[in-house]
């Protein structure tokens, strides 16, 4: 069993279509394929490529806010079609186009114009910044997707406007109430040390959250054991995978990352019950 738990497709900020991921997947010998749009499912449903010999995991990824910082939460075995998720996730998607609205006002009175005719080109059904990064980059307002972050979309850019987000609990709710298990997406990637960071796993917990991611792409190994013991330590499980956006980023592929080491293996998310009863 080989398999990827997190990517995404092009109906978030992936740049690739759901078939493209499952194809590459195949090519990699994935066995096990979650695609984990950020606050959207369409890419399952838009599948219509031969699935034989690969098993497609239905999944999610929740941004949601915790202490002022936001956290993305990985849903996994969920259904996509319970009230309850459709329900944030509707809401999720009217706070990005929002979101967007008000950056392309600011944009606009700064002399550029037309980024929401720019996404209403795009397949995506979650705008997110990258979109808007890409927008100014075509525009020639910023010479990389790096720089307009750093000049325009971070907290002191130009165009900032913050995010409006369920919180960690609703999010986790969501996921719980249409079947998943919640994992807390990248953890080592948030701006916390070890004692937020476990202060982080330990609210997680608290709200029914269940797994951490405990190795995806470019992970630091000595991150990659601090979230082994870490899960190991609360009774939690361990998911893996490479959060796949772009066929041209060199640094990652779909089930292209560090694998779990003998230890962490004892509490993989494949030994998880929900798991067991769906794939075994």
């Amino acid at each position: 069993m080989k398999v990827d738990l997190h990517c995404h497709s092009f109906f978030s900020d992936g740049k690739q279509s759901p078939d493209f991921l499952v194809n590459r997947a195949i090519e990699n010998g994935v066995t096990h394929l979650a695609i984990t749009d950020h606050d959207c499912t369409d890419g399952l449903d838009a599948i219509a490529v031969d699935t034989t010999g690969i098993s497609i995991v239905p999944g999610v990824e929740i941004s949601c806010h915790w202490n002022a910082l936001e956290i993305h939460v990985v849903g996994l075995l969920v259904d996509p079609a319970a009230d309850d998720l459709r329900r944030l996730l509707t809401a999720q998607q009217l706070s990005r186009r929002q979101r967007i609205q008000a950056i392309d006002a600011k944009l606009a009175a700064a002399g550029t114009a037309g980024l929401s005719a720019y996404l209403e080109g795009l397949p995506c059904v979650a705008g997110t910044r990258s979109h808007v990064a890409d927008f100014l980059v075509a525009q020639q307002v910023c010479k990389s997707r790096q720089k307009a972050f750093k000049t325009h979309l971070n907290k002191r850019g130009k165009i900032y406007v913050s995010a409006n987000w369920c919180n960690l609990a609703e999010g986790i709710a969501a996921i719980k109430a249409a079947g998943g298990i919640a994992i807390i997406a990248h953890p080592g990637r948030y701006a916390l040390n070890k004692t937020k960071l476990a202060m982080l796993v330990d609210d997680f917990k608290a709200a029914g959250g269940e797994a951490l991611e405990g190795t995806y792409s470019s992970i630091d190994p000595v991150m990659r054991k601090h979230l082994r013991d870490l899960a190991i330590d609360r009774s939690m499980y361990l998911s893996v995978g490479s959060d796949f956006h772009d066929a041209g980023a060199q640094w990652t592929d779909i089930g292209k990352f560090p694998v779990l080491d003998s230890i962490a293996l004892t509490s993989a998310i494949w030994l998880h019950p929900k798991w067991q009863a769906r794939y075994t």
